[in-house]
Order: C-alpha cells, then sequence, then structure tokens
C-alpha cells in the first residue's frame, strides 16, 4: 500500500513548534501592549483584558465540555489569544455585560459553531469587535483620556476623541492647532510610544513592533502580511495625501493611528484565516491595507482595519487555490 500525503487545515506544525508553543508564544507577545495598556489605563485595562480571557476560555470550555461532549482543548492558548485581542479591541471602560456577549459571538459563533481550532473561516476576535461595534456603537467610541481615574474603579472617566476620529470629523487639520477654536496638536511619539487613547491593544506601536518582531524571531509568523498590508496603507493613503495633504493624512499616520498596526501584526497574521502560501499572503495582505485605506478615508467609520481583514477572511479559499504552488514534475503526453 503507498503511503498518502494527508493535507490538513490550519494551523500546521513547523519543527519544533506544536500548537500550544505557537499560541502561547502569540500570548507572550501581547504581553508589551497589555503592559502599556495597564500603564495607560489602570485598573480598568486589567479588568477588561481578565474578563474577556476568562469568558472566552470558559464559553470554550463549556462548549466542548457538555455541549460536543468532546475533549476540552482549553489549554491550547488559542481561547485565551481571542479574549486577548479581544479585549485590545475594545475601550478600557466597557461594560462587561457586553464584553461577555461580544465573547460568547467570538468563541460560541464564529469558532466552535465551525467545528473549532483550524476550521473557523473568519478571526473569531474580529468577529466579536464588529458585533460589539454594531451592537453598542456608543459604547463601542466613548474613549477615556489615557491616564485619567487610572486607579480608581467605579469613577467615571473623562472621555475625548481618539486620533482617527479627529480625522474622521475634521480632516488632516484636526490633528494640527490649525481648527477653530484651537486644539492640541496631535504628537506622533504619544501615537507611537501610546499616550493617546483609543482601544486597549492599539495605543501603543512600539509594543505591538516588539511584539511582531518576537513572533519572526520566534518562527510564529513571516513578515510577508504585516510588512505588504502596512506598505499597502501607506502607499493608498500616501497618493491622496500628495493629492490634497490639507485634507488627508499622512502615510505615517495611518500607519501608527488605530488598529492598523494590531491588526497587520496580530490578527490578519492568524494561521487559520490567513493563506498558506508566500503568494496567497502577498494577495492577500495588499488587498487588505488597500481596503483598510479606503474604509478610513471614504467610509462613514473612520477605522476600518478590523472590517478590511474580515472581508479579505472571505477571500482566503478562493486566494489559496489561486496562488496554490505547482506540483513537482511536470506533464507529459504520449502518442
Amino acid at each position: 500500500m503507498s503511503n498518502k500525503l494527508i493535507v490538513s487545515l490550519s494551523p500546521h506544525e513547523k519543527g519544533e513548534l506544536s500548537v500550544e508553543k505557537v499560541m502561547w508564544g502569540v500570548v507572550i507577545a501581547l504581553m508589551p501592549s497589555f503592559a502599556i495598556s495597564v500603564y495607560t489605563f489602570g485598573f480598568d485595562a486589567i479588568k477588561v483584558v481578565l474578563l474577556s480571557v476568562i469568558f472566552c476560555v470558559g464559553i470554550e470550555f463549556l462548549i466542548q465540555k457538555f455541549m460536543l461532549k468532546s475533549e476540552v482543548t482549553v489549554l491550547d492558548g488559542s481561547a485565551a489569544i481571542t479574549g486577548l485581542l479581544l479585549a485590545f479591541n475594545v475601550p478600557s471602560n466597557i461594560p462587561w455585560w457586553q464584553l461577555l456577549a461580544g465573547s460568547v459571538i467570538a468563541i460560541g459563533i464564529s469558532k466552535m459553531a465551525f467545528g473549532g481550532l483550524g476550521k473557523n473561516p473568519f478571526n473569531p476576535a474580529l468577529v466579536g469587535r464588529a458585533f460589539m461595534l454594531a451592537s453598542f456603537p456608543v459604547e463601542m467610541t466613548t474613549w477615556p483620556v489615557p491616564f485619567s481615574n487610572i486607579w480608581s474603579p467605579g469613577t467615571d472617566a473623562i472621555t475625548a476623541a481618539t486620533p482617527l476620529g479627529r480625522l474622521a470629523e475634521g480632516g488632516a487639520k484636526a490633528l494640527g492647532a490649525m481648527t477653530d477654536p484651537p486644539v492640541e496638536a496631535v504628537d506622533y511619539i504619544d501615537i507611537f510610544i501610546g499616550k493617546v487613547g483609543g482601544s486597549l491593544g492599539e495605543i501603543s506601536a512600539a509594543a505591538i513592533l516588539i511584539g511582531g518582531l518576537y513572533m519572526l524571531y520566534k518562527k510564529i509568523i513571516t513578515w510577508h502580511i504585516p510588512v505588504f498590508y502596512l506598505l499597502a496603507l501607506a502607499g493608498f493613503s500616501g497618493v491622496l495625501w500628495l493629492i490634497d495633504p490639507s485634507k488627508y493624512a499622512d502615510p505615517l499616520f495611518h500607519l501608527l493611528a488605530g488598529g492598523a498596526m494590531l491588526g497587520a501584526w496580530f490578527m490578519a497574521t492568524d494561521l487559520v484565516t490567513s493563506p498558506m502560501s508566500v503568494k496567497g499572503q502577498i494577495i492577500f495582505a495588499v488587498f487588505g491595507g488597500l481596503l483598510c485605506g479606503a474604509i478610513r478615508i471614504f467610509g462613514s467609520y473612520p477605522e476600518g482595519c478590523s472590517y478590511s481583514i474580515l472581508i479579505m477572511n472571505a477571500f482566503v479559499p478562493l486566494i489559496d487555490k489561486y496562488s496554490k504552488p505547482k506540483r513537482f514534475g511536470k506533464e507529459v503526453k504520449y502518442g
């Protein structure tokens, strides 16, 4: 009997990397962003992250144990990653019950309804975020000011617009002191290190880059998706900025502000919902970056990263089919 090559769904083990090592490696890579969120938002950040992880892990455990009656695999780290990323995509003052609803959608509907890890077509954390944004738009777009009441649980935090929100409301001039009345200019250093408002895990590009470089070092991901995603976003926004810099923000702003860095490094690179070949990953990333720019600049909602990745998740089967590597050998015709 001849041996058969069996091809299974992602994630795949690579060398010494097991599924558990990959997942917990991603958790470690997210720790710099978690540390910055705690430094910036204090007790609320800890509460949101802990609740989100507990909700996601608990929901997966209950479904596997009592509904599917299958092997419980919550210790593989995948549910914990979903909980972390869901928490990183919401404000620090989000009510707990809304976070629970998002966790149910992320784990119960987006992941377990399709059969669990390796079978879900869409990134679970982004599905949960999209549901929460559609269901609770006010709470999901109310941003606490950094360092305001950070160690006073239960205190109403002061809120303000994020840099992307200011761009959407007033154009590029709203990012500087050219408004009437004048507002404080957006400092790119502040956006880079994390001294701005926004979702928990997106505020510091520096922390995200540290985590991304760690994943590259550990060979958990490759560089193709984050680099081409960000290049496409920068190229799209850069062309419009050159056309009218008074209306459109420069590409550096688009790279640093909002969820572009978090999405490019931690969600677009999801092993299950991204293409398998390098060619496919580049196609996926380029169109994702272009969609992110288009939604941000021309859409009614200031952030487009999460939707761009979800849209491209839907095209992954087609991209995989188009970019499938050629078989070894060549076709020989006889006669």
